[in-house]
């Protein structure tokens, strides 16, 4: 008997009442970042690439929202990924954007270390691998800020569930915010499919949602948004030390 592959995810269909209702949602969230940049000296947005941070990036440019974007090449991001960099910058070319990397000799300490695939022996080398192309990428793109902003969702992911819009970021001493925290994924889309937002061609893929090559696989229909990322872990450790949630 043959076996049948299990479908993975697609591109969710967008309800009437979504579409009717999007104006309002974006109204809103143009409002909260122009409250979080006349509130800010220096407000930057983390961008990942991801719809939802396209989303946002999009807003911000459409308004002349003065918030800066940036995002972080880790160095093993897949070449779709890559490709959308060089897209943001074409298709919106006023935008301040900016694009770090880690530091070659911390990659190369670690790889030598370790091993090149040490992220997958235990949750301790995946965090490290992630604090070297990831966290201390971020804290060069914060310096001088006042307040990031972030693409977070509450319904990402159990590590989100209860994700505000406004909390400190202890850390680093600033503000941080998650403007559509509260979006559903189906509104994101429907904002992206409205506006043909540049995004990811992985999402067709079966990828809703990416990291770095090598921790990032398909999702299968039904399962959650961020099953795909650093799978072999359990659920609840499934963040990469960015976001910690603390308010």
């Amino acid at each position: 008997m043959l076996s049948l592959k299990p479908k993975l995810w697609e591109i969710p269909d967008i309800p009437q009442v979504v579409k009717q209702n999007l104006d309002a949602k974006i109204i809103q969230l143009k409002e909260r970042l122009q409250q979080v940049a006349k509130a800010h000296r220096s407000a930057r947005l983390a961008s990942s690439l991801a719809v939802e941070d396209m989303l946002i990036t999009d807003v911000i440019a459409k308004n002349n929202i003065g918030i800066e974007v940036f995002t972080l090449d880790t160095l093993l991001l897949n070449k779709e990924t890559l490709a959308l960099i060089e897209q943001v910058k074409i298709q919106y070319p006023t935008l301040a954007f900016r694009v770090y990397q880690p530091k070659a000799d911390d990659v190369q300490d670690y790889e030598s270390t370790h091993g090149k695939l040490a992220f997958y022996k235990s949750t301790e080398l995946r965090h490290a691998c992630c604090g070297i192309r990831k966290v201390v990428p971020l804290n060069r793109a914060l310096q001088g800020a006042d307040a990031w902003l972030t693409g977070q969702r509450q319904a990402q992911s159990v590590t989100r569930v209860h994700l505000p819009f406004s909390e400190q970021d202890q850390q680093r001493g600033i503000a941080k915010y998650n403007p559509i925290f509260d979006w559903s994924e189906v509104e994101v889309w429907a904002y992206i499919l409205r506006f043909h937002i540049p995004y990811n061609l992985l999402y067709l893929k079966g990828y809703p949602s990416i990291g770095c090559e090598p921790c990032t696989r398909p999702v299968k229909c039904g399962e959650a948004i961020r099953a795909g990322r650093w799978w072999w872990e359990s659920q609840d450790s499934k963040e990469c030390g960015l976001h910690t949630h603390e308010s």
